[in-house]
């Protein structure tokens, strides 16, 4: 049984503002430390990536400049803005009331 898991709809956002939080990356780096921190539960699909990346960089929630990257080819590096800092912020208040009503309801039902 394969035990990777896709991610839930709505919670890719707030973990690619998490992972680029202390450190401007690239998009595959960013799927590969979303894979690392999980333990290789989570994978992130690159026709996934990107588009989520694309949108939350339109929303001004992060910003592109282009770079070399370990293998020095060039790449767009993603960091966060003020504002997407904020939504790092609130989305995560919102994950944790959110899971901790999941687990709420897990332990009693």
């Amino acid at each position: 049984m394969d035990h990777k898991t896709d991610l839930l709809q709505g919670t890719l956002d707030l973990l690619i503002l998490r992972t680029i939080a202390l450190a401007p990356m690239h998009g595959w780096a960013i799927g590969q430390r979303i894979q690392q921190i999980s333990k290789e539960v989570l994978q992130v699909q690159q026709g996934s990536l990107y588009p989520a990346l694309h949108r939350l960089e339109h929303r001004g929630l992060v910003k592109a400049d282009w770079g070399p990257s370990e293998n020095n080819r060039r790449a767009k590096f993603y960091s966060l803005t003020k504002a997407g800092r904020k939504q790092l912020e609130a989305e995560r208040a919102s994950w944790e009331r959110l899971a901790a009503a999941v687990a709420q309801v897990l332990e009693t039902a």
